[in-house]
């Protein structure tokens, strides 16, 4: 049986952004992605565009859309209102997480609000049945005292009615193989999706993991050094890459990934359909 996948986007900026989307997603859903998922902009900013997207999506699409809610900046009967409004609107999946600052600052909860994602887990399981994904991070979260801290939240938010997990994007597949391993020794034994991030420009890429945490791999930087994004090897390279990443991670035994596409679905569509994913 095929791998599955699913996908990540967020609220386009502009009209014709969103269009272009559209017309991605349009040529990416025959393929038969298990869900999708619409983030929130840092400490929610663009919660308003991400409910319009999430209810359209679902709309225009077959496979369920989950959108993400985030504790940042909101109080506990905010998140639980906008939870609530998912629902009466049939949308009844949901990523739940802390959720960033605006502008890198470290991460306050809100004085009304959740302190851990694992008693909002908590909160929107005695509101509502939904299912819900939550983060968990290979490398550890970048804000926790220790590996050993990270894991037991990661069990508390699944313990606490999480059906499964989606991790923080990695370069080295042996990360996410370590990872699990000592997440069933931990006792955790529901899903813990890798989380894939296709490299379609590789300092945008370095950019971004450094706001996440996410270290680059020396040999990463190697292979597309000098390479602009338009050059048909950098290209090429990224598609081996995440060839790479997925056949040894499916040879241990994964049966489900999820790409963090920035919106750009090119190279996840010819991933998918070069390792017959989905389908």
């Amino acid at each position: 049986m095929p791998a599955a996948f699913s996908l990540e986007i967020f609220p386009p900026k502009s009209d014709a952004a969103y269009q272009s989307l559209q017309e991605s997603l349009k040529e990416l859903a025959p393929l038969g992605p298990k869900f999708m998922t619409v983030t929130y902009g840092a400490g929610g900013t663009t919660k308003d565009k991400t409910k319009q997207i999430v209810r359209d999506m679902a709309a225009a699409y077959d496979f369920p859309v989950a959108a993400h809610l985030t504790a940042v900046g909101a109080s506990r009967d905010e998140v639980l209102a906008i939870a609530d409004d998912y629902w009466s609107h049939g949308i009844k999946e949901l990523v739940v997480i802390r959720g960033d600052m605006p502008n890198g600052e470290r991460y306050k909860p809100h004085p009304d609000g959740f302190a851990y994602t694992a008693d909002m887990v908590k909160a929107l399981m005695a509101q509502h049945d939904y299912k819900i994904t939550v983060a968990a991070y290979a490398e550890g979260h970048p804000d926790s005292p220790s590996l050993s801290f990270d894991m037991d939240n990661l069990r508390r938010k699944l313990d606490n009615g999480a059906q499964q997990a989606i991790t923080q994007f990695f370069f080295d597949p042996e990360l996410y193989l370590r990872f699990r391993d000592r997440a069933v020794k931990a006792g955790i034994t529901k899903p813990i999706i890798p989380g894939l991030l296709p490299v379609l420009n590789f300092d945008k890429t370095k950019a971004f993991a450094a706001r996440c945490g996410a270290p680059i791999p020396n040999f990463l930087a190697q292979i597309f050094e000098g390479l602009e994004p338009t050059e048909l090897n950098h290209k090429l390279f990224a598609m081996n890459v995440l060839s790479h990443q997925i056949t040894r991670l499916a040879g241990e035994g994964v049966e489900h990934f999820h790409f963090y596409t920035l919106n750009e679905t090119l190279l996840t569509r010819h991933i998918c359909r070069w390792l017959q994913l989905g389908f």
